[in-house]
């Protein structure tokens, strides 16, 4: 019996290697599956955040300039529309909230659009996709790219022409005084945008009342 015995535990020695041996391969994998996935939700966060950081800072710049243009009498319609200036130092925001989720631009790097006004970013995780435990994986980088869309939410709707139908005459404007000439508006008029959710009033003599950026302006993520 003590022979038998000996034999079978024998046999069952390389199945049991065989069978740590599968579960380690096992467990390697699925490490390295998990780790390759995580690190590329990792570089698709960063791409996003990105792109989104571009945008939002050439929002801003939109914004600054449309209080300037409007307060100063220019023409800020294609501002409105959401175009009209160069991408000023909305990439370098990109590249820094990059570099804070640990990431790097690459390749075409950021990449402003026009029509829709947009940001694109490609970006390379500084993380590895896998590591030394397993061969060949620890010099691979995730990539990603995310896009960033800038919208205007307001449209300037024009006032009615002025009646055609006879209003009195104004003080100091009758026959009598046909050769003076009529006393100009006091200030610029205010302008009355159509937004989404309601109107916006903006009034150039009170700058400080101007509209916040996310009030004229929306920013998304592309699908």
């Amino acid at each position: 019996m003590t022979a038998r015995r000996s034999g079978d535990a024998g046999q069952a020695f390389p199945l049991y290697v065989t069978a740590v041996a599968g579960m380690l391969f096992l467990a390697l994998a699925y490490y390295a599956v998990g780790r390759a996935g995580a690190t590329r939700n990792a570089g698709q966060t960063a791409a996003d955040a990105a792109a989104l950081a571009a945008a939002q800072n050439y929002r801003d710049q939109l914004r600054l300039a449309l209080l300037d243009t409007i307060t100063s009498g220019g023409d800020w319609a294609e501002l409105l529309s959401g175009r009209g200036l160069g991408p000023g130092d909305a990439c370098a925001d990109a590249d820094r909230f990059a570099a804070r989720n640990d990431a790097d631009l690459t390749g075409p790097g950021c990449v402003p659009g026009y029509l829709p006004t947009s940001f694109s970013v490609t970006v390379r995780t500084r993380s590895a996709v896998g590591s030394s435990v397993i061969p060949g994986t620890e010099r691979r980088h995730a990539r990603a790219r995310a896009t960033a869309v800038l919208r205007p939410r307001c449209a300037y709707q024009a006032p009615p022409p002025p009646s055609a139908d006879p209003t009195p005459t104004a003080p100091g404007h009758g026959p009598k005084d046909k050769g003076r000439a009529p006393d100009p508006p006091r200030g610029k008029p205010p302008l009355e945008l159509d937004c989404e959710g309601g109107t916006l009033t903006i009034d150039p003599r009170h700058p400080d009342l101007f509209p916040e950026a996310r009030d004229l302006f929306s920013v998304r993520l592309a699908e």
